[in-house]
């Protein structure tokens, strides 16, 4: 079991490394989460020792704590391509797919990632699993008005949803929707699952990451190693 300085000490770890990722001028997507926070600090100090960059936040939370760092934001309008996105996962199989969205910001993430030329994905080595869905819950954003026949739909494709609650009450995306964590087994076809959730009306997302990371930082017993992604990028 990591206790939380070890688990500190690897955030840190590999902070450092995906800096060697950004170089002066580049504008950087900043995804959410512990390992994202984690570079975001590590950034701000860097551009406090004069590096220049301009930061695309992945969620409000990111957005405050880049301010707080001293990193100029913008946003996708003021933008033509984003340079390097260092963002986190809740899983990552052998082909760099990932699944993401414990956070509940997987829909801005992915729009992002879309829209960056590298994605480096920053993970514990216990992230690392052999098939996605080895956790048990992949994360779907809905929005509210469709939410009982999302409910209706995912169940029957065997998912097991349930509403994510926060003190009692629904948590609500960045972008004003719900999200429904689903109860999975292994999924041994994550492109046909995808296809088959986002065929469904209402949902606007799904915590399934496929051909989009090129870079894997993994921290583990006080070292970083690199996974690249062996076949074309697919976005």
């Amino acid at each position: 079991m990591v206790n939380e300085t070890q688990e500190n000490e690897v955030l840190a770890a590999l902070a450092t490394r995906a800096l060697e990722f950004v170089k002066d001028g580049n504008i950087v997507g900043l995804g959410t989460g512990r390992a994202a926070t984690a570079f975001v600090h590590a950034l701000g100090h860097r551009v406090r020792q004069g590096l220049r960059v301009t930061g695309v936040p992945t969620s409000a939370a990111t957005a405050v704590t880049a301010q707080e760092c001293g990193i100029s934001l913008a946003g996708l309008d003021d933008i033509d391509a984003i340079d390097v996105t260092v963002d986190g996962a809740d899983e990552v199989d052998p082909h760099l797919d990932l699944i993401k969205g414990y956070g509940g910001a997987m829909v801005l993430e992915k729009i992002v990632a879309a829209a960056s030329r590298t994605e480096i994905i920053l993970v514990g080595s216990e992230k690392l699993v052999r098939v996605l869905g080895r956790r048990g819950v992949l994360p779907v954003e809905v929005i509210p008005f469709a939410l009982g026949f999302c409910k209706r739909r995912l169940t029957s494709l065997r998912c097991r949803p349930q509403l994510r609650c926060v003190e009692g009450r629904p948590f609500i995306s960045d972008s004003g929707n719900y999200i429904l964590d689903c109860g999975v087994r292994p999924i041994t076809e994550p492109q046909r699952l995808e296809d088959s959730l986002r065929a469904i009306p209402g949902i606007v997302g799904t915590g399934l990451f496929l051909g989009i990371a090129d870079l894997v930082l993994v921290g583990e017993s006080g070292s970083v190693r690199e996974l690249r992604r062996q076949e074309p990028k697919a976005l």
